[in-house]
């Protein structure tokens, strides 16, 4: 029996909007926010946990698993919902990213503690990009009908094609050059797709185009006219912040507002009031579980107790002023960490290097990121977005500037 995808919008306030996007591993109600299991885990977290804390969606990475343990031993083993153990609805990257990471000279983030120092990328042309393993050194090439492939093996049930994601500091030449090659790799994904669909599986076209507004729009038109499922913003969105703003802000003027938009790697509080305004369903990013990984818990504004503290989206529990502190890491969270443990506990684990403070952090975190796309939800739905965002954001732009100088 084929599984059954549609998306739907219930609520629009502004440009904002509530939805549900509807998977044969079941329903997504957005906007919503999708947590890294890039290697098919979320780091120190059990799912059972991340589950619990409300959590709708997960991501795990295609060139990753196609490294380790390789997209034929997780078929074997049921594909990734099984393999990991998470019944809910599961998105795959296609490898993109890396290609980019890998081509100026760092793999990722994730992996800076095994990689080496060198570029492992060997090519990038039409065909795909052969590069080499961080693991082993052995060759892969990856193509656009490689990666559909592997994802499909994986079993996600939203899936991308593969593109390049150019970086800011290439030329326009370059980009436009680059996005060429991604709309006929685009082509060639959906044309794979469609050769082995099994209607288990939707899939998402990518926006390119890098902050050049000309090559958005004609990099829009050319996805608005294919048959994706949804459609997700990547490439590079600009040096700062206001720049990335305009980038998304002018690419979801062009892009077809029926379709579920997915913004690739944003997850910081005040980007995600932003795009939700826009008109953004869904959201990426490692930025809450790699936060907890060095000691910094999300807090929202009223639980920032200190005018520095209050420049950021987050306490450092590894400060010294919390040694003694009693409380949790937000008196108003009801997340297994905040009801069970206090900062003081947290405080003592990171010091002792104990491993379980990562864990208490980040399902903290992910707790803290689900209850404010709940809250999210609700505004929109009660047409009082701007209001909610007091709640969450510190608007002290002036005092902050001068801190972080």
């Amino acid at each position: 029996m084929k599984g059954k995808f549609s998306f739907k919008i219930t609520k629009q306030s502004g440009s904002a909007r509530v939805g549900i996007i509807e998977t044969p591993s079941g329903n997504i109600e957005t906007p919503a926010f999708i947590f890294c299991a890039t290697k098919a885990a979320i780091k120190v977290s059990d799912i059972e946990r991340v589950s619990e804390a409300g959590t709708q969606v997960i991501l795990s990475n295609t060139y990753h698993l196609m490294l380790q343990p390789g997209e034929d031993t997780v078929e074997k083993l049921g594909g990734l919902h099984k393999m990991i153990g998470w019944n809910g609805p599961i998105l795959t990257d296609s490898g993109g990213y890396q290609i980019f990471s890998l081509g100026h000279g760092s793999v990722s983030e994730e992996i800076k503690g095994i990689r080496k120092k060198q570029k492992t990328l060997v090519k990038v042309d039409e065909y795909g990009a052969v590069f080499r393993s961080y693991i082993n050194g052995k060759s892969y090439c990856l193509t656009p009908e490689k990666s559909i492939q592997i994802q499909q093996k994986l079993g996600a049930d939203l899936i991308l094609v593969l593109d390049e994601c150019t970086p800011f500091h290439v030329s326009k030449e370059y980009t436009q050059k680059s996005m060429l090659m991604s709309h006929k790799w685009a082509e060639r994904s959906l044309n794979e797709f469609k050769r082995n669909n099994n209607g288990k599986q939707a899939l998402y076209g990518i926006s390119q185009g890098g902050v050049y507004q000309d090559l958005r729009r004609e990099n829009c038109d050319f996805i608005n006219d294919l048959p994706f499922f949804g459609q997700a913003i990547g490439g590079s969105l600009g040096q700062s912040k206001e720049q990335m703003h305009d980038v998304v802000s002018f690419t979801m003027e062009h892009l077809k507002r029926t379709r579920p938009t997915h913004l690739l790697g944003i997850g910081g509080i005040v980007d995600i009031f932003h795009a939700v305004g826009l008109g953004i369903d869904t959201f990426d990013c490692v930025h809450p579980t790699r936060l907890a990984r060095h000691g910094g818990a999300l807090i929202k504004v009223k639980n920032r107790n200190s005018i520095i503290s209050k420049c950021k989206e987050h306490i450092n529990l590894r400060n010294q002023q919390f040694k003694l502190d009693n409380g949790p890491i937000a008196s108003d969270c009801l997340c297994f960490t905040c009801r069970k443990h206090s900062r003081a506990y947290i405080y003592h684990l990171l010091k002792a290097k104990e491993l379980l403070a990562y864990t208490l952090i980040t399902i903290h975190n992910i707790f803290f990121m689900n209850e404010l796309m709940k809250s999210i939800r609700q505004a929109i739905l009660n047409d009082r977005l701007n209001q909610e965002r007091s709640n969450w954001v510190s608007e002290i732009p002036s005092f902050c500037n001068l801190v972080s100088s």
